[in-house]
């Protein structure tokens, strides 16, 4: 072995060794274990990555072992990835529910209720409103994108929190 295989794998001669002593040989191990399936090139091409992130831990006396770790794991992590997807999809969803009838009726209508109440807001009210329960906002951001100051908006989404409140019977967040 030459004094420049003894070196580290980081500088960029020695890696290009490595990778024209072992990529060839690394793709052709991925390909006939797992086939094209796996799509070795890629493969080879990560593990050359991880050994690059991790060249100052391996030893040119390990990178070919290190290589063929790293590759063989990451394909059978592919794999076990797909069986997963493939488990998923096969899976149906639920299309039913323990819901009666009666009550999806009212939920709908309470849904469209809801909605007309939202649309007689006015429309600084809504916004408010909207951006505060529906989006998730802070006070002090709504304001920020509103223009106002913070105690408007908080004026803004308990007038229409009441209204709501008044409006349907059993409304609360």
């Amino acid at each position: 072995m030459s004094e420049e295989f003894d070196k580290s794998i980081c500088k960029e001669a020695v890696f290009e060794k490595v990778y024209e002593a072992f990529a060839q040989g690394l793709h052709d191990y991925l390909y006939y274990k797992y086939g094209e399936e796996v799509n070795p090139k890629d493969l080879t091409q990560e593990a050359f990555i991880k050994l690059w992130d991790h060249c100052k831990k391996v030893s040119f006396n390990k990178a070919k072992s290190f290589l063929f770790t790293v590759a063989n794991n990451i394909a059978l992590n592919n794999i076990k990835h797909k069986k997963v997807v493939l488990k998923y999809q096969n899976t149906k969803p639920k299309d039913y529910t323990h819901e009666n009838p009666e009550f999806l009726f009212e939920k709908e209508q309470f849904l469209q209720r809801y909605k007309k109440v939202l649309e007689s807001l006015s429309e600084e009210q809504r916004t408010a409103f909207l951006l505060s329960k529906a989006e998730g906002k802070k006070h002090r951001e709504i304001a920020e994108i509103l223009g106002v100051t913070q105690k408007v908006v908080e004026y803004r989404i308990y007038s229409a929190f009441e209204i709501l409140r008044n409006e349907l019977d059993g409304f609360s967040l």
